[in-house]
């Protein structure tokens, strides 16, 4: 299997974790120039039409996108250590955990980064200023109601590391480095034991 990649990106990160955290080998990885528009060219737009990393190229030449559907195919391969819930009921509410984060801690932390950071103004154009900034009013929103659930549960999920901290990981590292957001600097201090935590496993160092 290739796994096209970029190191520095948020959702790449969330596989090369998930591979690390289940002991996966062997897949070659190409990492993509997004700067430069790699993803944007013809031969990786035939992989994949969205021009968008990560995408996983199977041994019979099938490619999959979307970083969750990625680590679910991996899950079903690669069953152990579990990270996805061990039966519905729990794949159920792991799914919810990790959506929620994927979509309101994440999916905020790159709208507000994309519209306002200039670094990525050659990678969103145009760039909305305000709504980025209104995005990163959200996300505070978001990660204080994060903080509280972890007040009373030790890992984004529930009882234990599952790939609901994966992407919670990868989402606060992103927001740290381009948004100048740490939560315990904003009070959040369960969100930022657990960070803290998270950050001391093998697959939070690669």
């Amino acid at each position: 299997m290739k796994l096209y990649t970029a190191h520095r990106a948020p959702s790449p990160r969330r596989v090369l974790m998930f591979l690390i955290e289940k002991n996966i080998t062997g897949i070659e990885m190409v990492n993509m120039d997004l700067n430069g528009g790699e993803h944007r060219k013809s031969e990786y737009l035939a992989k994949s039409p969205l021009a968008k990393v990560p995408a996983l190229e199977l041994d019979d030449g099938r490619v999959i996108t979307e970083t969750r559907a990625i680590c679910t195919l991996l899950e079903g391969r690669y069953p152990e250590p579990n990270l996805m819930g061990v039966d519905g009921d729990e794949r159920g509410f792991i799914e919810m955990a990790d959506r929620q984060v994927e979509l309101y801690l994440l999916g905020g932390i790159a709208n507000a980064i994309r519209h306002s950071h200039p670094g990525l103004a050659a990678l969103e154009k145009p760039q909305f200023p305000e709504f980025g900034r209104s995005q990163a009013e959200k996300v505070r929103e978001v990660a204080l109601g994060f903080d509280q659930r972890l007040q009373s549960q030790p890992f984004i999920a529930g009882d234990r590391f599952t790939v609901a901290d994966i992407t919670a990981f990868c989402a606060l590292e992103f927001a740290r480095g381009l948004m100048k957001f740490v939560p315990g600097e904003e009070g959040m201090h369960a969100l930022q034991a657990w960070r803290d935590r998270v950050n001391e496993r093998p697959s939070a160092r690669a």
